[in-house]
């Protein structure tokens, strides 16, 4: 169904950009499923456990059950178009939900009814915080056995902070499941299971309904009252209807105040049509969602851009992917429109671009388009130069979006193409990824030659390898998982040094003198000048600081990149005659390879949050596997009948421990771990 696009304030008004967010196996890419079947984008449906889902296209995912890449689609609800983006549960995938919540202007979590708020969907909604998203809950798989949804009602409140509003409550639990009570409009919904959830009916309450309903009812009547005083003051009088309520709803929603939260099964097909109708009534337009700022790169001066068709085009290019070889740029439109054959700026880059095609996506298919604009998620090619978090734009004056933040790679492996034929097409195919995935990084053993790959997770790095296997018939040695460190200097430091040589047929001078000193956790790299800068040059300067910074990159213990650190150039010297920008690149980095050695630089490494939640009985083998792993325990505490042990582990130590875990918990524990900060090695 290809709807021609309306660019009036009404049309943009029906436009949804949301996300499904959640823990690996909440549910959410079944949710979507079901979402695309009952908006008729498919005519079939699909199962994650079967390896059919439609959002899940790659064959990894497929294979593994579980969603890699984000994954985008349209669909229409009503008078409404959802721009709709399937996202990771997987901390490994971290990224890929970091990019997306970039781009969206509302988002549905999606919680188990009865693992609740598990680690990454706290991850995942710390997030979307970061970018004022406004939120619907779907409560899902309330027909599992151990179902409790005022279970998690209560660990959103106590993990998350945030004040829920229920709009729905189940009827019951487990086998039973199969109805929701609207509290807005007092009906119970039923679903038919023999039409697959696509029928379903509100039935007057019963009275022995009502009198569990009512309760539920005053509480969401309480909430609304505690936020909006016109709805306390109608509600006193008695003079509040659904669409009223919808309406107040709606405006604490947008104002991230309350969360409106949904129940149901998505396998079952029960609940996800009121979830559908939430988030027309209750999420964000482009033109209701936060305002988005971007920087003059010149200037640094903050402007806002405008929301308007009839503005200049502004986009942001927040996903880069590769379709049969091509390259591909997904990107969120913020304002104007844009049409193939287009020459856009990319300000980001200082280059210049040109629109070849437009393509709204489906998961893993496409479907051209002649026109998008303000609110649109697309694909465009022929954008050559683009990366992810570039800015496009056909504004006269420069301005860049916020770029993207990115994550340090924790953990590396090895990797020698087997002959020399794959050895140039597996560089090759390897840049190609990184432009896709900027949390892949690529680096070369000295010692060995060979290439170094890096990434958040052993998954992470794995599934690589089976896409080189899968997609490029390349089988590259590997080597075992390595944790990726970092060095810090263990103290107050200085050293001095003179280059004075000659190079080919030039005399190349550089004396400089400098200090290092450790920095807090997290601080990074901070390079000052404590020397009268006014008396030299500007190119000998930029020497001296680019050769510290290529020796910030490679420390002296084994040769990681440094960080948390400060380094002061106390002095320069010059040669009339002699002095060069070689001489003083050379002494700038000798110089500090000297202070930190000086410093005693230490080892950091990367610390992990682990969460596993057990069984009682087995809590005291679990606490002995987490001592043996160097683990500190942090936390332990009671939910749904099982025990949650927090803990903090080097990720060192982390190696196969999920096998670990199952062979001493009988299988019955489960197992979560995500980035915590680098520290020192003890």
């Amino acid at each position: 169904m290809n709807k021609k696009p309306d660019f009036s304030a009404r049309g943009i008004g029906r436009i949804r950009n949301i996300g499904i967010i959640a823990h690996i196996d909440a549910g959410k890419t079944t949710v979507t499923e079901r979402m695309l079947y009952f908006s008729g984008k498919i005519h079939r449906l699909g199962e994650v456990h079967e390896g059919t889902a439609t959002m899940d296209y790659m064959p990894e995912e497929q294979d593994r059950g579980i969603t890699i890449t984000s994954a985008v689609t349209t669909c229409y609800w009503g008078q409404n178009t959802i721009n709709i983006i399937d996202t990771p549960g997987h901390v490994d995938f971290t990224i890929e939900v970091e990019r997306s919540l970039r781009v969206l202007d509302g988002a549905v979590g999606v919680f188990c009814a009865v693992g609740g708020v598990e680690p990454q969907s706290e991850t995942v909604w710390r997030q979307s915080e970061g970018y004022s998203v406004p939120k619907l809950v779907f409560i899902n798989k309330m027909d599992r056995l151990g179902a409790d949804f005022e279970a998690v009602l209560e660990s959103m409140s106590d993990k998350l902070s945030i004040k829920s509003l229920p709009v729905q409550v189940p009827d019951g639990g487990g086998d039973e499941f199969s109805a929701v009570y609207d509290l807005i409009r007092m009906k119970k919904l039923v679903f038919n299971q023999e039409e697959n959830g696509e029928v379903f009916e509100a039935f007057d309450l019963t009275e022995q309904d009502e009198d569990f309903v009512t309760p539920w009812r005053e509480g969401l009547c309480d909430a609304l009252s505690e936020v909006d005083d016109e709805f306390m003051e109608r509600y006193l009088e008695d003079d509040i209807d659904p669409d009223y309520i919808e309406s107040v709803i709606r405006k604490a929603t947008l104002n991230l105040e309350l969360v409106p939260v949904f129940a149901g099964s998505a396998l079952k097909n029960i609940g996800v049509q009121p979830l559908m109708d939430g988030v027309g009534k209750f999420l964000p337009s482009p033109l209701e969602a936060p305002e988005v700022t971007g920087f003059d790169p010149d200037t640094g001066v903050e402007r806002v851009v405008e929301a308007s068709v009839s503005a200049p085009f502004q986009a942001l290019a927040f996903k880069i992917l590769m379709d049969a070889g091509r390259k591909m740029v997904l990107m969120r439109i913020y304002s104007g429109r844009i049409e193939p054959g287009d020459i856009v700026q990319n300000f980001t880059q200082r280059t210049t671009e040109r629109i070849a095609r437009l393509f709204r996506m489906h998961a893993g298919r496409k479907e051209s388009i002649d026109v998008a604009g303000i609110g649109d998620i697309v694909a465009v090619a022929g954008l050559k130069d683009t990366r992810t978090g570039d800015t496009l734009s056909l504004a006269e004056k420069p301005l860049v979006l916020e770029n993207i933040g990115l994550y340090k790679p924790v953990i590396s492996l090895a990797i020698e193409p087997r002959n020399a034929d794959e050895s140039e097409k597996l560089e090759e195919v390897l840049a190609k990824y990184l432009q896709e995935d900027p949390t892949l990084e690529l680096g070369t053993d000295e010692a060995t030659g060979q290439i170094i790959l890096s990434g958040m997770g052993e998954l992470h790095l794995e599934v690589v390898l089976d896409r080189l296997r899968r997609e490029y018939k390349l089988d590259p040695r590997a080597g075992n998982p390595q944790v990726v460190y970092q060095e810090v200097p263990g103290g107050k430091a200085e050293a001095e040094e003179e280059f004075d040589k000659v190079l080919g047929e030039e005399k190349h001078y550089g004396f400089v003198r400098l200090a290092v000193e450790p920095l807090e956790r997290g601080a990074g790299q901070d390079i000052v000048f404590e020397i009268d800068t006014a008396l030299w040059s500007a190119e000998w300067m930029d020497a001296v600081a680019e050769g510290i910074d290529d020796g910030l990159q490679s420390g002296v213990i084994k040769g990681f990149p440094v960080q948390d650190i400060k380094v002061r150039v106390l002095e320069m010297r010059k040669k009339d005659g002699e002095s060069s920008v070689p001489g003083y690149h050379m002494a700038a980095g000798r110089a500090l390879k000297e202070a930190l050695t000086a410093s005693s630089p230490k080892l950091m490494e990367p610390i992990m949050d682990v969460e596993i939640s057990v069984p009682e009985e087995f809590v005291g083998e679990v606490i002995g596997l987490l001592g043996s792993k160097g683990a500190r325990i942090e936390n332990m505490i009671s939910r749904n009948r099982q025990k949650i042990v927090q803990a903090l582990s080097p990720l060192r130590n982390m190696f196969g421990f999920s096998t670990e875990l199952r062979s001493s918990t009988q299988g019955r524990a489960g197992f979560a771990m995500k980035f915590h900060s680098f520290d020192v090695l003890d």
